[in-house]
């Protein structure tokens, strides 16, 4: 798909005393000093069905108070401005209401919501006002994430962007398919071969998994054939399978209870008024924490490549040249381990 060209938009640089912002990416032939700074990260979500998306970005946002990563920007792959309206809460909320939001408009239409809480900005105390502020005003402005994804990376150092998708692959696949503009003379696949260092994807379904349909995958089959097919080969990708997270179950009661510091915190206000006893468990945070913190927590496959089949079935293809890896499931231990870190943000005053 060919997009038109944009013109450049005004941005405040977010990176802290790691690198000055450039315009541009520069020449093709640009050399920069391999990046060594603290993750620089692009969440991607599809906000609004299920509770784990909010607590992947409550992790964020912790780690970022920590100086363990720098968000540059929030991608909203869930079609609808009610959805960006969400993701400005959640941003305000943590004391990050100047991230940039991108909004997908060529997506998904339509997709299953299991968890319908889109109704949350809307939430008003015992006074009668807001519960929550947000930071925009206007929704229908915001960019299409596939062209603030070209605005960030361009501005970013060659190979030091993590991105972190949780739901569709809509606005990676149209990032991809993308053609040079104002932001960068590079199109998309040779803006992600340049800048991005590793992408870690909510999904797959490998080996014995119960559920052998990858369910982000099936509600945007071409995106996602699209994305493993253009995706540059030197640039890796991590998997994490619905069957890691299934053992991690972060049940509503015990959300309640670790948030009893307050009754004004967005998470607890969806798990208070909306029926989030759905089965779901805590699938994203795990990609999360593996951006963050690296490898050192998970049992890793081998190296390969993933084909995704048009019925949504993903095969892993063993490589030693391959440029995809994926989460093998851990032990009791190691899920409960996993429970109590993502509890532990909730905890947080």
């Amino acid at each position: 798909m060919k997009h038109p060209l944009l013109a450049a938009l005004l941005f405040v640089c977010t990176n802290v005393n790691l690198m000055s912002c450039s315009d541009h990416d520069g020449g093709a032939n640009n050399k920069t000093t391999p990046y060594s700074g603290i993750p620089l990260v692009i969440l991607d979500t599809d906000i609004g069905s299920s509770t784990d998306d909010l607590l992947a970005m409550e992790m964020l946002y912790r780690y970022m108070d920590k100086g363990r990563c720098n968000l540059l920007g929030v991608m909203v792959n869930r079609e609808g401005e009610e959805y960006a309206a969400l993701a400005d809460l959640m941003n305000t909320f943590f004391g990050h209401g100047d991230i940039p939001i991108g909004l997908e408009r060529d997506g998904v239409e339509e997709p299953n919501v299991y968890i319908d809480y889109k109704m949350l900005p809307y939430h008003t105390g015992n006074d009668g006002l807001p519960m929550f502020r947000r930071s925009l005003t206007d929704y229908s402005a915001l960019p299409d994430s596939w062209q603030l994804y070209r605005q960030l990376l361009a501005q970013q150092p060659d190979h030091s962007v993590s991105i972190i998708s949780l739901g569709f692959v809509t606005s990676l696949a149209h990032l991809l398919q993308s053609e040079p503009d104002g932001f960068s003379e590079l199109n998309g696949v040779e803006l992600v071969r340049r800048k991005v260092k590793c992408l870690y994807i909510m999904g797959g379904a490998f080996g014995e998994s119960i559920e052998p349909i990858e369910y982000n995958f099936l509600q945007s089959v071409d995106f996602a054939q699209n994305l493993f097919a253009l995706w540059p080969a030197d640039v890796d990708i991590i998997m994490s399978p619905g069957e890691v997270g299934d053992g991690i179950d972060y049940k509503p009661q015990m959300v309640i209870d670790d948030i009893d510091w307050t009754d004004v915190h967005p998470i607890k206000q969806v798990y208070m008024n909306y029926d989030c006893d759905t089965g779901q468990k805590m699938w994203d945070p795990l990609t999360v924490i593996q951006a963050i913190e690296g490898d050192s927590l998970f049992t890793m496959s081998e190296r390969g490549t993933v084909t995704v089949t048009d019925e949504a079935k993903t095969f892993f293809n063993p490589s030693p040249t391959g440029y995809c890896r994926y989460q093998l499931p851990g032990t009791e231990q190691w899920n409960e381990e996993m429970l109590e870190r993502i509890r532990n943000v909730n905890k947080q005053q």
